[in-house]
Formats: C-alpha cells, structure tokens, sequence
C-alpha cells in the first residue's frame, strides 16, 4: 500500500452516493454522503467538487462500489468492487471483531455473517421492501420523513403487528390503523419494528444472528430508534453492539481500502470526466409513447371532456338533498345530490390521519352554504370507513362501496359492464352482468399501493404528482416497468435511471405499469377485450391522463371517465340515499348543530374474549355513545358471540379435532411425545392422539397458533416466500422443544387417505408432505441433537400400508401393541370424518328449516386455525349466515370427470367436490382461502371457478396471510351477499352444467399431416431430440421461441400464481399458436407429464386451459408420460421412441460436460463450439437412423470425448467451478436462468451443469423407493429397476472413456446420489426435483465444485424444502461450500441476481486463490 498516498472509493447506492478520501494511515480526509434523486452523474460531480475544493488537485486510486456504480465504473475506466467485499474489508480494518453485520440500504438490505474468515451474506431476494425506501413510503403516510418518524418513535408506548413482507402490505397494515387512530408515535415505532421483523425472518432464513452486531448503511445511522428496534429484538447488550464512527460510510471506505496501484487519477480529471454526458445502453426494455402528436392529445381530451355531470348550484337550491360521505382508505369523499340527480356540492381530501375530522369539515362546508329551502332528508356512507361515519354521524344508510361505485357508473353509462377502479391504495375491478354486480376482483394485499405508488415515487424525485403526471404524456421512449409488485419497480425505475432515462420516461413508465398491474396480476385478464364492452374507469389515479391513456392503449378500448373520477364512491352513496328515500321519511342523522359540537376521543384497548386479542380502537362520541372497530367477532361489542346460534363448523371442527383429554403423568408409563399443532395435523390428529395414548404415551399438543408462536420459530424460517401456514411450523416445534417432551413426532405423509377413488391421484402438497424436513434441517436444537425429533415418510393410502410404516417407525415397541394402536387410531379418524359429515348434513337442515343461507367456506384443514384465517368464519356468521367446511359436504357430491387439471391432491379433491354440491343449491355458496404463496391453488383456485361459475354461481376467493386486514374480506363478502339478494329479487333462473371437459384425441389420421409443436427445455439436448422424433414418423419441431417475449404471452395464459416454467411453457407454445406460421388445424402440443405431486403434471391442463382462452380448442394436447396418465392414439411411446430420446439424452449430457469444461479454458476462441457444431450434426444423423446400432452408439461417445479431450486449452489456468442446480426446466433453459452458462463464463468461472439422464433415473429410483416404504406396486419397482441398469448400461461407455480422459469427469451412479442425499433429506421427497436436488449439491460438492448456484422459480414449493431448506445443512456438514439460491420470476430484477451470482463468484475466487497459495 506504501506507494498510494491517497485512495478515493465510491459508493453508488439506490438512492445515495457516498465519496470517501483516505491517506496512507486510512484516516478519512473527506467524506460525504447525499440524495442523487437519479441525478447519479451530477451528485458524483458535485461531491467530488467539493472534495477537490478542500484538498486541491492530489492524486488519488479510486474505486467504486455499489447497485449503480457497474455502468459507471465501466464509463470512467475505473475498478468496480462488489459492495460487501467493500464492506467487509472495511470492517475487517476498523472492527474486527464483528461476528454478523447487519446493513440497510436506499433499497436493499443485507446480512454479513463473519465465521473464522469464511464470508457469508445474505441479500434480500425478489421480495423485500423492508428497507429505507420502505422507510420513506411509511413515513409519507403518516405525512412526515423519516427523521420524522425517528422522533416520534421516541414517545411509543405499544407496537402493532404490521407486516413489512413488503410495503404495500404496510400500507394496508397501517392505512386502517391512522383511519382507526392509532397515534404517530405509537404507529412509527411499530414501522421500525417491522422492519427489523422484516430483515430477521426475510433474510437471517433460518440462521441466528449471534455474537458481535455492527450495524451499517445510512437508515441505521441516522435512525436511532430503528438501531434501538433491532437491540430490542435481538436482545443485545453493550458489550455486543459494535458502534463505529460514519457506519453509512462503510462501504465507500472499504472500496478505498480495495483501491488498486495501477489506476490513479488526478481530482482534475476525475471532476473533469464526469463533466461529460455519460451515454449509457439501454437495459430496460422500451415503449411506445403514449401520444404521437399534440393533435392526437387533443382529440383525447376533447372526447373526455364529454363525460360530465350536471351540476346545480347548491346556495340557490330548492327541495330535498340526499348526502353521500365516501370514507376510504386515504381520502374522503362527500357529495350531495339533488332531486334530479345534479350534483350539488363535492368534496375530495386526503384524510390528514382522521377521517372523522375531515368529513366534519365537508359537513360544516355544506353547513355553510346550504340555504333554507334545501334539505337533507335521507344519507348514506360507504367505504373502507362506512361504519365509523354512520356510527358518527348517524347515518341512514350503509352500502359497501362495489354497489355505490355502480350505482355512480350506471348513471354515466346504464349499459356498464365493467368498472376499473384504480385509488390511493385499492385496485377494483367490478364486472356487471344483468344489472348487478356479477364479480368483484380487489388486489390482494399485494400489487396495490397503485395510486399513493406514483405519489411517493414523484415525490422521491422533487416533483408535484401534477407535474409528474404531466411529463409522461410526450415522453419518447418509456420505459417497461413490468407487472409484479411496486418494490421491484422501484429497483426497474433505479436500473433505468443508471441508464439515463429521463423523468418523463420513467413516468410514462409507471403509467402502463400501473395498468399493466391492473389487467394482467389483479383482474388477470389474458385479453383486454374481456373486461367488458362498455367501462367506466374512476377513482383517483385515473384523472391522470398518461394512465386513463395508457389503459386505453393497452385494453385497445375508449373508457369513460366521468369528471368526478375521484369521487364516485360518494356520488353513488348519495344516489342510494335518493333511490331509498320515500315521502314521510325522517332522518337519522344528526343535525348540523351537533355534528359542529360533536367531541370524539379514540383509545385502544386489547379485547381479552378469546386468543385472537383483536387490538380494539373505541371511539367515544357526544352523549355516551362509542364505536368499536378492530373485532373480529361480536365479543368486542360486548355482546356474546354469535348470539343467534347460526352453526359455524369452523369452530366445531377445531373442537372435534383438537379436544381430546391426554393421559395424566402417572397413566402414561412410556412417557411423553409432543405433536405440532401444524398443517395435515389439522386432518390427522384424532388418529396421532388415540395412536399414541392406546400405546401409553401422554400426547403434549402445542397451542393454537398466534403471533407469539410464529415469532418464536421466526429464526429457522429458511424460504421467506413459502406459505404462512408452513412458516407457523416453526414456532409450534419450537414451542414443543421448551417442554421438555421425550420426543417430537411429525410424520410426513406422502399420500393421505384415498377418498375420492376417480381421482387421479391422492397426495398431499409437497409442502404438507415435506415440511418436517425443514423443520429438521433447519432448527439448531434439532440439528444439535438435544431433541429427538421423529418424522418418518409414510402412506396413508389404507391401513396396510399404515401398519407397516409405523411397526418399521417403533421398532422398540411389541409389534401386536403397535397394530391394535393403529386399528383403533384408524377407526377413530374415521370416526372424525363420519362426525364432520353428519354434522354438515344437520347444518343443511337447520337452513332449510330457517330459511338460513350457507356459505362453504373451503380451503384445507389447517384454514381452521383462527391465527390463519384472520376470523373469516366469524365474519360471515356476523351476517347471519351459516358456515361449512368444505369436508362437511364434500361426500355429497362428485365432480363430472375428466377435470382439465391433474385432480392429484386429496385435500383438493374434496374442493372440487365441494364446489360440485354447493352448484346444485341456490341456498349455499361457496368462499375459496387461499394462503398466499400457495402454488397450488393456481390450479385449484380455477378449477374451482370453473365448476361454480359454469353453473351461474359466483366465484369468490379471498386470500390470506400473516397480515390480518379484514376489509378487503369484507368487501367481497358484503359484495356477494348484495349480489345474491339482487338476484333473488330478479328470480333467476340457473343452469347446472357439467363439470367435464372433452379432451381432443390424437389420432393415427393426424399423424400424417399434423406438426407437433415442443416446448424448448434444454437447447444442447433437444436439438438431437428432435431428429429423433421425426425418424419416428412425427412432423416434430422444437420450438425456438425461448426469450422475453415468450414469457409476456405466458402471463396473459396462465394463472399469475403459476410457477415461472409454466408461463415460459405456455407462453412458447401460445406465441407460435398466434404468430400465424401454423395451420390451427394441423397442429398438436407435445408436453411431458410425470404425474409426480407437483405442479409440472398439471402443465397439460395449463395448456388446454390456455388453448381455451385463446379460442383454439381444437388443438390436441398430447402427454408424454410413461405413468399411463392418458394416451392418444395417434402417439406412441414405444421401445425405438424411447431409444432415440435416451440415445439424444446421453449426446446431449455429453456435449454438456465437454463444451462447460473446456470453452473457458481454449487457446482458440470458437474452437469448442466449433467442434460441438460438428459433432451435434453427426448425432443428430445417427439418432434419425433407420437402424441405430449399439456399437456405432457406443464407438461415437468415445470419439466425442476424445475430440474434445485434445481441444488445446490454457493448462496452468485456475477458474473457480460453480455448479449449477435446480428446478429442471429453470437449470437446462438459458432464456429461463437469463443465461447464466454465459454470464458465469464471462464472469470468469466455469460453469458445471449435472446430467439430463440423472433426472430421468431419480424418476425410475423414486418407484422403487415408493414400493419399499409407501406399499406401492411391486410391479413398477422391478420395471424401474431395469430402466435404471439400461439407463447406466448405455452411458457407460461415455463414463468409461471420461474417466480415461485427462479433463473429464465420469457421471456418478444414481444409487450413489441416493446415499449422498439420504443424511440430509429423506428419500421420500420426491415432489419436483426432490432429495435429487439435495444428492446433485452433495455430489458436486465431493467433485470438489464447491460454490453452486441453486436456481428455482420463484415461489417453488419443493425448493423450499429440499433447495433453500437444506443450504444450512450443507454448510455445516461442508463447511467450503459456497451455495447461493436464486430466484427466477418474469418480475425478479437481474440486477439482484447479478448481485447475488457475483457475489458468490468474489468469495470462490478468494478460496481458490487460499488454497493455491
């Protein structure tokens, strides 16, 4: 270091650049740290100005750092080094002794683990607004900064749950919490705390923070009361908080301290290159513009400015009025209508934090100018806030907002079929069908922030909204934005912004995002035609003309928006009051006097009725009255609950399930077992329970869940996007391990009960049958062993295959004892079941009796826990209707077969059955729970749709998950009921269709003349595949369409919560389908089926729903699966088709091998590939041979080998090996893995990618293990067992001769995998990749490849479990490894992954270079 005399480093972060100056002794000579508003060039300059100012022209190597410093340091021909290199250099140098880091940025926050030398960090994924852009959105609400919250914070005197998974759930945490009265500093300490929740549960996944803590990055500088939040949580004390001088500094100062000799610069010319523009490429796909000309933008205007509403002047106004107040979720709206229907008086502010306050202020307003001869004679509220005013207010009327949004557009429009409603932070969109509302789709707590979005984004850039607003309309090139959640366009806009787009692209930007949002992730329409002939757009956002223009672009429609868009809410409430009011009617509501003098004071209290502790908020009004808000049920009120006795199976369930009485202590001789209350025990507990106490163990149940019980296992959450029900599991084992219990036993079962026998299968989720391996690979005191935890792999196909797992389970038992426990425990969950279906025949009978309507609430077993379905049951009683489990009625009736989906998991059979009984009456409806993140309900949730609505029953699903806000519930329950009650009063009459769908066969004639279209997976194999197909006699073509594009036709097809391999499948085939290059009736779809228990088996019923949609019924879908799931008979899978794909395979896995080892390392740029061309084409000659002979196949794998062995290569050159892994199709495609084979090469590593026919063996080894421990057929283990030895048999060839070879490697045999995994998972995971994945990390590992890159969709259910859930167990039993696991989704953002991959990458070149010194 002696000879540099001045290092400069600079830290370009999402929202701030940091500069720091040090000398030869690393003093900092000059630091700073400011906003670059996406001015990063100018912000730079500036600083380096006035660091040049104070220390003249020296001389200094500089280096930059950060998520925006890569095209930059490209720019200035200045290093870049990876940010927590930076960062941890620097706080090697200043604080060595730092066990963990914890660092939040503009937009990213990180976890730096420090374990002797070994660097691990953890970056937040896809999903994570939890950072100090979360920060600012938050403090917008409560209309403050952040140091604003900061003083606040400092005053709390208790905390509310508000979940910071993202800022748009936050938002709708803390927009009920303000409108409720919730004081700011209560409310400001609670946003600091879920932030730290936030970064704990979302990042640590599954490893403690312990040890020395130093906290980093500009949020936890500044905020003290946030750094006091996480010492709080992770209960430190002085001695363990590292405090350390310009911490927001950091990662400037350690990319000086990385600052290298060679490049050296004076202040002059550093401030000298930035004068210059800096012309960047562009990353960031663009658009249209949203207007051609200024003639074009004025056609525009003058047709909307057609839509107006009649209005009268309300000081001269004569007769009655009627008042409409509108109280949302950050505005309120008040309107007052005339006899006519003219509007008299409109009011529209953002609610200043009280909602009461500002609707007082309207009244007085109206007060004010209302004359004599006018009168209020009838009101009406509605809104997220309707209760509060009428209890206020006393108002007449109440209406839930859908049906006053109608009302309001119908007077525009009567022929209104549809309305997008875009506000503050609501996204709706009503569908109209005979003048009622037909459906009503709300954004789910997440994709919202709609409106406040484009707020705080113009505000983060100094602009007013108006401004804002107006910049979109000419803007040349906008930019796309995509359609997930707000957060990553923040990080789309900042990628953009490096690249120099201007305000008005970025704004015009956010317009069609905002649209694209609505359409395609909340109304999840594949075709803007479907929403409806005539709509009628309002809510605020939409008086922005670059959005109401971009949705006509987009949905190619003209929308009307009337000129009181805003306040349409109101404007309908008001009509309803006129449309109730009748001569003689007198008013309720108060006058203007008391509503002038009205006093009103707001406190919380905790309503101790049950365990849900709902957080009450009491407002107490003039005289003695008060409104409670925050109940979930009537016991807040101080009334009794469900005082009516309106039957609520829900509760019954629970009881029947959970109140067995244990044995006492002294009756109990074999001691204790605990059970966690978690998932399929909510299905299987009677049977544990009278198993257990029949063989004299005291069963120790854990308690019903609740925030505590989440919190407590908080720590060991590996994944932080899988489902809340499964992160729960968490706590109630940790729960479990405080007892003190002999053992906890947690079953994993791989098939429950076959009760529907036409069904094509009856697993559980992959996530209900796995999860107790996450549960034992991720909690430490498990791991440790200071537990004893049981969780064997069974079947609970009948009470043979029961048995005969649990006699192998408890082999210390008598085997007699174990059988009769079994019988008895088997009859008494038989028993439960019969209790629950008798049960839901006598609710049928009570509402036929009483004339009660019904509602089945569905979902699975474990939607019964109160923590997670936030009330819902109650919610629905409050209305006076019943509610039934879908298993109380679910033998009633049976879907017609054959169902477009693979009807493969049990739980979900009893759906379909539900929903199939509940289309046969008109007294009972049916409400889908869908947790969030639950991959399967993407196939369920419109299997479901399709069995009610092709009957004329409404579809309702309401998702759920920690976050317990129960308006968006609300809304669409009140929004079915009022649907219902019009529909009654209509009298109509409905259709009771079938369920079945006709599948369209292919035939032998078709044959001949059809083209068969296949999805790309795997270019290296499937363009040898392909030959293979057509020597068959197929007209056979892989598709080529693998790229972005694909994947936007995807998301129109297929249901948004899919996983990423499915819309990249279906949006291959759906693009060819519509380009016009094919006959539409000379064409099939070719697609693999493994009939396995994840979603992959359903990709054929994906494609046919697709094909639906898109009017091309006639197209034939053909499986290719050897398990018999549906044949044609044009196709056959015969023993030479099977021949030419495993002969394509093993090419394919050859060519992979050679071309991964060798291309970084060739002397001659191209040589390898040349090569791989050559021989690419001999073997597709040799697989569409008339007569492929075995020798000739064998003698064509050594020559490959050999050819590629004696590629000249740089021998002495060292490159870190990164293996890749993970779901099939996202580790073989590179347009699915954004070609991560390249950017590793480029990256300067080399890239090993295990076998295709190791897949295709796990497939042949899962039967073989399925008939030893899950009682399946014997027959299928012997034919898998010959596959397996043909499979090996054939590649041993190319084995023998790469283990010959002097660079090679030999695949490894799949028996061995087995006994790689077997430490770590079960072999019974077997759902997607299963414990293959597990056994391919290990293998890699033992081939000395070390770092991985673990690639998934997002979202993945196996993944969780045996991808992200085994990383901690790989790490301690290797402790090299170096794994990393990525997230691939049409939304993730590259620069993240980029950021991961790399940094992965640093810390493999620093141990290749350890141990090469």
């Amino acid at each position: 270091m002696s000879q540099m005399q001045y290092t400069l480093g600079i830290d370009i972060g999402s929202t701030t650049v940091k500069i720091a100056i040090l000398d030869q002794k690393q003093q900092i000579l000059f630091s700073d740290y400011q906003r670059h508003f996406a001015n990063i060039r100018e912000t730079l300059s500036a600083l380096l100005q006035k660091a040049y100012d104070k220390l003249g022209n020296i001389t200094v190597h500089p280096m930059i750092t950060g998520s925006g410093g890569l095209t930059l340091a490209n720019h200035l021909q200045i290093p870049f080094v990876q940010e927590v290199i930076a960062v941890s250099t620097s706080l090697q140098t200043l604080a060595p002794h730092t066990d963990v880091a914890i660092e939040l940025g503009g937009e990213d926050a990180k976890i730096i683990y420090f374990e002797g030398g070994n660097v691990e960090q953890r970056m937040n994924g896809i999903c994570a607004g939890g950072t100090g852009s979360f920060i600012d959105q938050m403090a917008s609400l409560l209309q403050t900064d952040a140091t604003g919250l900061n003083e606040y914070a400092k005053n709390y005197h208790s905390l509310y749950t508000i979940a910071a998974r993202c800022g748009v759930f936050a938002k709708s945490d803390i927009q009920p919490l303000i409108n409720e009265g919730a004081t700011k500093e209560d409310l400001s300490a609670s946003i600091f705390q879920a932030v730290v929740n936030q970064t704990i549960s979302g990042l640590a996944c599954g490893k403690p923070i312990r040890g020395h803590v130093a906290f980093l990055g500009g949020p936890l500088h500044f905020l003290s009361e946030l750094k006091q939040s996480f010492i709080r949580t992770l209960k430190l004390d002085d001695d363990h908080i590292i405090d350390t001088d310009n911490s927001h500094l950091f990662a400037a100062i350690g990319s000086a301290l990385n600052a290298k000799e060679e490049t050296c610069y004076t202040m002059e010319e550093m401030v000298g290159k930035l004068s210059s523009d800096i012309k960047m490429e562009f990353e960031v796909e663009r658009m249209e513009p949203l207007f051609a000309s200024k003639e074009e933008y004025d056609g525009f205007c003058a047709r909307h400015g057609a839509h107006h509403v009649t209005t009268s002047d309300l000081a001269s106004y004569q007769g009655n009025c009627f008042l409409g107040i509108d109280a949302g979720s950050t505005t309120t709206k008040v309107a007052l209508v005339g006899e006519d229907g003219s509007l008299l008086y409109s009011f529209y502010s953002s609610n200043d934090a009280s909602p009461l306050k500002t609707a007082i202020r309207s009244l007085k307003e109206i007060h004010s100018i209302l004359p004599k001869t006018a009168k209020i004679v009838r009101s009406c509220s509605t809104g997220y806030g309707e209760a509060l005013m009428k209890a206020a207010f006393l108002l007449d009327d109440g209406e839930v907002e859908t049906v006053a949004h109608y009302y309001a557009a119908a007077f525009f429009d009567p022929q209104v079929d549809c309305i997008l409603d875009i506000g503050g932070q609501d996204m709706k969109c009503i569908k109209i069908k005979n003048q009622t509302v037909d459906s009503v789709q709300l954004n789910e707590a997440c994709s919202s922030g709609c409106g406040s979005f484009i707020e705080t984004f113009a505000k983060s850039l100094n602009y007013s909204v108006e401004d804002f607003a107006k910049a979109a309309l000419f803007a040349e090139h906008p930019i796309d934005l995509g359609t997930r959640c707000t957060v990553f366009m923040n990080s789309k806009v900042k990628q953009a912004q490096k690249e120099g787009a201007s305000v008005s692209d970025i704004s015009a930007g956010l317009a069609y995002s905002v649209i694209k949002n609505a359409l395609f992730k909340v109304i999840k329409v594949s075709d803007a035609s479907e929403l409806g002939k005539n709509i009628v757009v309002q809510g605020g956002t939409f008086y922005n003309d670059a959005v109401l223009r971009s949705f006509e672009k987009i949905a190619d429609c003209q929308a009307i928006r009337p000129d009181i868009a805003g306040i349409m809410g109101a404007f309908g409430a008001a009509l309803i009051a006129r449309e109730h009011y009748e001569d003689g009617y007198h008013s309720s509501m108060l006058t203007i006097e008391q509503i002038t003098n009205l006093q009103f004071e707001t406190s919380m209290a905790k309503c101790k009725g049950c365990t849900n502790n709902c957080r009450l908020t009491i407002n107490k009004f003039t005289g003695g009255r008060q409104y409670i808000s925050g109940n979930r049920c009537e016991r807040g009120l101080g009334k009794t609950k469900n005082e009516n006795n309106i039957p609520n199976l829900y509760d019954y369930k629970l009881k029947r399930l959970f109140s067995y009485e244990p044995l006492s202590a002294d009756q109990a001789p074999r001691g204790t077992v605990g059970i966690p209350r978690v998932l399929n025990m909510y299905e299987n507990y009677p049977f544990w329970f009278t198993f257990f106490t029949r063989l004299g163990y005291r069963v120790v149940l854990s308690p019903s869940s609740n925030r505590k019980i989440y919190e407590l296992g908080i720590e060991s959450i590996p994944s932080e996007s899988e489902c809340y029900p499964a992160k729960l599991a968490h706590g109630h084992v940790a729960w479990l391990i405080n007892q003190k219990v002999d053992f906890i036993f947690y079953p994993a079962l791989f098939y429950e009960r076959d009760e529907f026998h036409k069904a094509n299968n009856h697993y559980n989720c992959p996530i209900v049958t796995s999860y107790s391996e996450n549960i034992k690979n991720n909690v430490e005191e498990i791991g440790r062993g200071e537990v004893v935890f049981r969780n064997p792999f069974m079947a609970f196909s009948s009470l043979q295959t029961v048995t005969s797992a649990l006699t192998k389970e408890f082999t210390e038992l008598p085997v007699t004892e174990v059988m009769d426990a079994v019988k008895a425990a088997w009859d008494e969950q038989a028993a439960e079941r019969q209790d629950m279906r008798d049960k839901g025949e006598e609710v049928l009978r009570f509402m036929e009796e009483n004339h009660v309507r019904g509602v089945v609430l569905a979902g699975r077993p474990y939607h019964v826990d109160p923590e997670i379905n936030h009330g819902i049951p109650e919610l629905i009683n409050s209305y006076n209707i019943a509610v039934l489990t879908e298993d109380a009625v679910s033998h009633l009736a049976e879907p017609e077969r054959p169902l477009i989906v693979s009807d493969q998991w049990m739980y979900h059979s009893r759906l379909y059955a539900a929903a199939s009984y509940v289309k046969t009456r008109d007294d009972l409806d049916l409400i889908q729970l869908n947790s969030f993140g639950c991959g399967l309900d993407a196939v369920t949730t419109d299997q479901v749709n399709d069995i009610l609505s092709g009957s004329d029953k409404i579809y309702t699903c309401l998702k759920i998950d920690e976050v317990n806000n129960l308006g968006a519930a609300r809304i669409r329950i009140r929004s079915l009921l009022s649907a219902i009650k019009v529909r009654e009063q209509k009298n109509k009459q409905r259709v009771i269709r079938s369920s079945a769908i006709s599948k369209v066969a292919f035939t032998e004639e078709m044959r001949k003349e059809y083209t068969i279209l296949c999805p790309q997976m795997s270019p290296i194999h499937f363009e040898i595949m392909q030959a293979g197909f057509e020597a068959c006699g197929y007209h056979f073509e892989v598709l080529g369409n693998d790229n972005k594009h694909a994947v936007d036709v995807g998301l129109k097809y297929v249901n948004n919560d899919a996983c990423y391999p499915s819309l990249i499948v279906v949006g291959q085939i759906m693009d060819a389908l519509l380009s016009g290059r094919y006959d539409l009736n000379k064409v099939a779809i070719i697609m693999t089926q493994t009939g396995g228990g994840c979603r992959a088996t359903n990709y054929v019923g994906f494609i046919r729903r697709a094909l639906e949609k898109a009017d091309m019924p006639q197209v034939p879908v053909i499986s290719l699966n050897l398990a018999g799931i549906e044949s044609n008979p044009g196709f056959h899978l015969n023993a030479e088709l099977l021949m030419r794909a495993a002969y394509s395979a093993a090419f394919g896995d050859i060519f992979m091998r050679c071309v991964y080892r060798m291309r970084p390392y060739e002397m001659t740029p191209g040589s390898v590939d040349a090569l791989h061309t050559k021989w690419a084409d001999k073997c597709r000659e040799f697989v569409s041979r008339k007569h492929m002979n075995y020798f000739t196949f064998r003698k064509i794998c050594r020559q490959i080998i050999r050819e590629f062995d004696a590629i000249p290569i740089h021998e002495d050159m060292r490159k870190p090996k990164v293996g890749i892994v993970g779901e099939i199709l996202v580790k073989f495609a590179p347009a699915a893995n954004n070609h991560l084979v390249a950017l590793l090469e480029s990256e300067g590593a080399e890239a090993v990618v295990p076998d295709l026919l190791d897949f295709m063996l796990y497939c042949f080894y899962n039967q073989i293990y399925k008939a030893d421990y899950l009682g399946t057929s014997r027959r299928a283990s012997l034919f898998s067992r010959a596959g397996i030895w043909a499979l090996e048999e054939m590649r041993g060839a190319a084995a023998k001769e790469f283990a010959k070879s002097r660079h090679f490697t030999p695949p490894v045999s799949i028996y061995k995998l087995v006994e790689y995994a077997k430490p770590i998972v079960n072999i019974g995971n077997q759902t997607g990749e299963g414990w293959f994945l597990t056994g391919e990390m290990v293998e890699l590992i033992h081939g000395g490849v070390n770092n991985i890159v673990c690639t998934q969709p997002f979202g993945c259910l196996p993944n969780h479990v045996v991808g992200k859930g085994v990383i901690k167990e790989l790490r301690k039993r290797f402790p090299s490894s170096n794994i990393v696991a990525i997230d691939y989704d049409p939304g993730a953002s590259e620069v993240n992954q980029l950021n991961r991959i790399k940094l992965m990458l640093s810390t493999a070149q620093k141990n290749l270079n350890k141990r090469q010194m």
